[in-house]
């Protein structure tokens, strides 16, 4: 029991080393960089705009409609909204769904270039395959998730914003005052923070389970829904350990 589970993680450790080594041709890396980045991040743009948009507004319904106390300035419920999207939702939920989405596009992509022999050719011909088809995938997915981070957190804030405008639940200028209040620019790096770890984890652990899938065509489904599973419960976890530390 203890190996099976000390083992992948041994094993994790190896395949990263071989990940970071020194790219043979920069070049060619930023190449692959720029399209990683198209096929990761900017591919993901849409699917993350559209459920933030929603999300806040839904946060805007919610709040207002569990704030009945005639005491509580409304100016609160764009407080709250602006809280709860940027210390939680535009960080961890949003990586939740690109667990789903950018993990599952790695571990098949890696895993069916693993069974179809085509990585076995590269470690023949002396290339670092793990170097050089994982490297630009981790590095752009660590490096520019924040960005998503922050296009969701201003799309939630938009969407809102629509809601108030379109229902009349609380003044328009109560939900942008709210914004405005105790304004805690740490958060943003924080939740930034955390978007580039957990995407540094989907996209390593994706990786690392798509370069040693085995079974045919079975075989990859099995790592492309293992590094889901195991992704999401990582980014729970590192999502308490890093809250802890940070905010506490």
């Amino acid at each position: 029991m203890i190996k099976r589970f000390i083992e992948p993680i041994g094993r994790y450790c190896l395949f990263l080393k071989m990940v970071f080594r020194r790219p043979e041709k920069w070049g060619i890396f930023w190449r692959q960089f720029v399209l990683e980045t198209d096929k990761l991040i900017l591919s993901s743009i849409v699917i993350v705009g559209v459920i933030s948009v929603f999300i806040g507004g839904v946060l805007v319904i919610q709040t207002a409609s569990n704030m009945s106390n005639p005491v509580l300035d409304r100016m609160l419920v764009g407080y709250m909204v602006r809280e709860t999207l940027v210390l939680e939702f535009c960080s961890t939920v949003v990586a939740l769904i690109l667990a789903g989405k950018m993990g599952s596009n790695i571990a098949s992509e890696i895993g069916s270039m693993r069974i179809s022999g085509q990585i076995d050719a590269m470690d023949m011909m002396g290339v670092n395959s793990a170097g050089f088809l994982v490297l630009p995938k981790v590095m752009s997915a660590t490096f520019l998730s924040p960005l998503l981070m922050l296009f969701s957190f201003a799309l939630g804030l938009l969407g809102g914003w629509c809601v108030v405008e379109m229902t009349d639940i609380i003044p328009a200028a109560k939900y942008i005052s709210g914004i405005k209040y105790a304004y805690n620019g740490f958060y943003v790096f924080y939740s930034g923070f955390k978007m580039s770890l957990f995407c540094f984890l989907i996209s390593s652990i994706s990786a690392y389970n798509g370069y040693y899938a085995d079974g045919g065509s079975l075989g990859v489904g099995a790592s492309s829904t293992r590094s889901i599973v195991v992704t999401s419960i990582l980014i729970l976890l590192f999502d308490l350990i890093v809250t802890q530390l940070m905010l506490y």
